[in-house]
């Protein structure tokens, strides 16, 4: 059997991390590691979706793992037009519907565990797991030759040829990477590297609970929430979607504030919220948890229609919704940035997951592709770099406009939304992975066409 021809690490077994260890799979001549922070990769709680363009790409990685996940998701993948959210006017008396969001396929819908599992399934016996492994820093000598040397925060080290940062918004792969490129930019540019290493508050709130189904269902048996797909009420600066999830147990409920005078300031949390803490981070002053009451304020002059799921709450937790800025690169060296670690973006196009295993699949492609050597790595990390960062920006931009439409904060008339909307997101279900894939080989392939290191 010939030798490795280099270790990845990846730092981060979520959504992008597990997808790229499985795309590595393909690959029996790298060995990689994966490193989580939480004492298990099953995370408890959001569930995630996932677009037509980027559900094909999941079904790249083998016909056993696209029939798990569907058998997980609980119905099948269609590539027809659909109706997929229902949109009305909310914030008055008496709502009125405004347009149905009619996509070309569906988006499936996944309980965030069993996504986790099935790819935890696939790994190939080259990856090794590891949890309660949170890094702290990394040393990337300046060799191509010597190993990148990874320090965790319980002391211990390890060390990799190529570093993938999948370790989301608080990534610590990030600030280390923004660090080593700003000193090598010009003097102008180093403070805007650098104010890229932490997040930013988008100035979004969102307010997330579940709803016991057959509590709507004895106040309101015939509400429209049970009739199937996704219903979004919107009004001015606030806006909430209600979904049946768990084959009908529950009713999802995910609500947003958005105040634009906001973005890019310091989130100040109420000292009265009571903080929520998760397995394997620290207490969060992004997440606290609400009353009822505290709970449903942001909605309280919405139409009856909503007010009928408003009046089932029984508590929830308020996030205030933080991003990354638009980063200068996602590489440096043999260190590269995918997922929220690289783009965290506002939830308004439900693109984030998608993003991420999209982000994995092309990474894994250039580092996985046979003339790609050690030697080589930073030119396939800017070759995917090249190909992925103007993407995923421009799907982040998108996603802030969709809010900002659906909270009636442009100057789109009511008439014209439904169309303004549907354009805005039909990248998500016309277009596909497959000409950026092609042109990542290519790339790969003609080491004569000049790639910025």
């Amino acid at each position: 059997m010939s030798p490795p021809k280099f270790r990845v690490a990846i730092c981060g077994g979520g959504v992008g991390g597990l997808t790229l260890a499985v795309a590595f799979s393909q690959y029996p001549d790298i060995v990689v590691d994966v490193y989580e922070a939480a004492q298990s990769f099953y995370e408890v709680g959001a569930g995630l979706g996932v677009w037509p363009r980027s559900f094909k790409v999941l079904r790249k990685l083998g016909y056993d793992l696209e029939r798990q996940l569907i058998q997980r998701c609980g119905y099948e993948f269609t590539e027809e037009y659909v109706p997929c959210i229902k949109h009305r006017k909310s914030d008055q008396t008496v709502g009125f519907q405004l347009f149905d969001l009619v996509t070309k396929g569906n988006q499936m819908r996944f309980h965030r565990a069993d996504f986790h599992g099935v790819l935890l399934s696939h790994l190939s016996p080259s990856c090794t797991t590891y949890n309660a492994k949170r890094l702290k820093s990394y040393i990337q000598p300046r060799s191509r030759k010597s190993p990148i040397k990874l320090i965790f925060q319980d002391g211990s080290t390890a060390t990799c040829d190529v570093l993938i940062g999948a370790d989301g918004i608080k990534s610590s792969v990030r600030p280390c990477m923004m660090r080593e490129l700003a000193e090598v930019v010009g003097p102008h540019e180093k403070q805007s590297v650098l104010s890229c290493m932490n997040p930013i508050w988008s100035g979004v709130t969102a307010y997330r609970t579940l709803i016991p189904a057959e509590k709507l269902r004895a106040r309101c048996p015939n509400h429209r929430v049970f009739a199937g797909g996704i219903t979004q009420y919107l009004g001015k600066d606030a806006f909430f979607l209600a979904y049946s999830i768990s084959l009908g147990k529950y009713i999802n409920f995910a609500g947003f504030t958005l105040q634009p005078d906001l973005v890019n300031t310091a989130y100040e949390a109420d000292p009265r919220m009571p903080r929520r803490s998760f397995q394997g981070r620290a207490d969060s002053d992004w997440v606290g948890e609400l009353t009822a009451e505290q709970f449903v304020e942001p909605f309280k002059d919405f139409e009856e229609d909503a007010k009928q799921i408003l009046k089932c709450v029984e508590r929830g937790t308020l996030w205030a919704v933080h991003t990354v800025k638009t980063l200068p690169s996602t590489n440096f060296g043999r260190v590269a940035l995918l997922g929220d670690a690289a783009h965290a973006m506002l939830p308004f196009q439900g693109a984030g997951a998608g993003q991420s295993i999209e982000d994995a699949y092309l990474l894994a492609t250039v580092l996985g592709h046979k003339a790609t050597t050690l030697d080589t790595v930073p030119r396939a990390l800017a070759i995917y770099d090249k190909l992925r960062r103007p993407f995923s920006s421009d799907v982040a931009l998108r996603s802030r406009l969709n809010g900002q439409l659906c909270a009636l904060q442009t100057n789109v008339p009511l008439h014209r939304l439904g169309n303004t909307v549907t354009k805005n997101w039909e990248w998500a279900w016309l277009t596909e992975l497959d000409d950026a894939l092609e042109e990542a080989v290519k790339l790969v392939e003609n080491s004569s066409i000049n790639i910025r290191l």
